[in-house]
């Protein structure tokens, strides 16, 4: 790991693709709820402003889905919103 980067942007990113790959629903919604901490404990570490902001956004809509919102967008929704890449 490098100085400098936020390790919970990928482990986010990570959870939010189990969750579209999921078997079933309990699992999608644990990976779900994963990714939204993770997206949180991404924002905690950053200072505020843009990146802040779209992290916390990240895991407020993570948080929507796993609790069964826009249920008719699962797998376009569950793809993660546009981010620095990490190289």
């Amino acid at each position: 790991m490098s100085f400098g980067r936020n390790p919970y942007v990928s482990k986010a990113q990570a959870a939010e693709q189990k969750a579209a790959s999921a078997p079933d629903e309990t699992s999608r919604v644990r990976a779900l709820r994963d990714a939204a901490h993770q997206w949180e404990r991404a924002a905690e570490r950053e200072k505020p402003g843009k990146q802040r902001t779209e992290y916390e956004g990240n895991a407020e809509r993570n948080r929507a889905l796993a609790d069964g919102e826009d249920a008719g967008e699962d797998d376009a929704a569950a793809a993660p919103v546009a981010t620095k890449p990490l190289n």
